[in-house]
């Protein structure tokens, strides 16, 4: 597939969810995808090896989010990251949102220094380190996740980097009853979105959370 068909795929798929992309930010994205396709051989940053399913199911699905999240200036991180999903994508949609890409895994995080370099991403930043580990100089406005196994695992984790009035977002697929039941008294489920991915069949949901002061 050459790329004037990826960027034609890509903005078919934004358009169809209400997402109008730039000409700057198509390419961007796109050169996003063409590295992590080229990376992805020899780091394993995805299972998934088909550069038509990398535009599908990582960008659109991390884009999915866009509607919903705090307009102006906002300081996010993006736990268990990965190869940059959602942080990339939303990083290079939203250039008046901080994104924080946090990983353990040096592979991973080479990769996304690597594409910080190549993008010229201003608004972007790397964290080579464990979650418990990590001490942020300034607190997020929002933490926001497709990685955690559950909810509790989120809102536990990563409780520490959030300051008082911020939330969490947390990106499921089928609505997650039995996770929300089990979450710990001082977080409460503010909104439940259900959200539509192009090209995509499966159920997927966004859930903002907060916590309690204490």
């Amino acid at each position: 597939m050459t790329q004037h068909d990826l960027k034609k795929r890509l903005e078919q798929g934004a358009l169809q969810m209400q997402i109008e992309l730039s000409t700057a930010q198509v390419d961007l994205l796109i050169q996003y995808v063409t590295l992590f396709h080229k990376w992805n051989k020899t780091y394993n940053l995805s299972a998934i090896r088909n550069i038509e399913e990398v535009v599908d199911r990582h960008i659109l699905d991390s884009l999915s989010v866009f509607a919903y999240l705090p307009q102006g200036a906002q300081r996010f991180i993006d736990v268990g990251t990965g190869g940059g999903l959602p942080g990339i994508p939303l990083a290079i949609v939203r250039p008046d949102m901080q994104v924080t890409m946090l990983d353990s895994n040096g592979k991973k995080t080479r990769f996304l220094f690597q594409v910080l370099l190549e993008l010229g991403l201003k608004n972007a930043a790397v964290v080579n380190e464990r979650v418990e580990r990590y001490q942020p100089d300034m607190l997020f406005d929002g933490v926001i996740s497709r990685a955690f196994a559950s909810l509790w695992d989120m809102v536990s984790g990563c409780e520490h980097l959030l300051h008082c009035e911020g939330f969490f977002w947390a990106m499921k697929g089928v609505y997650p009853q039995s996770e929300i039941e089990e979450l710990p008294e001082r977080f409460q489920l503010e909104q439940s979105y259900e959200i539509q991915v192009a090209r995509c069949d499966g159920q997927r949901h966004l859930l903002k959370l907060s916590k309690q002061s204490a």
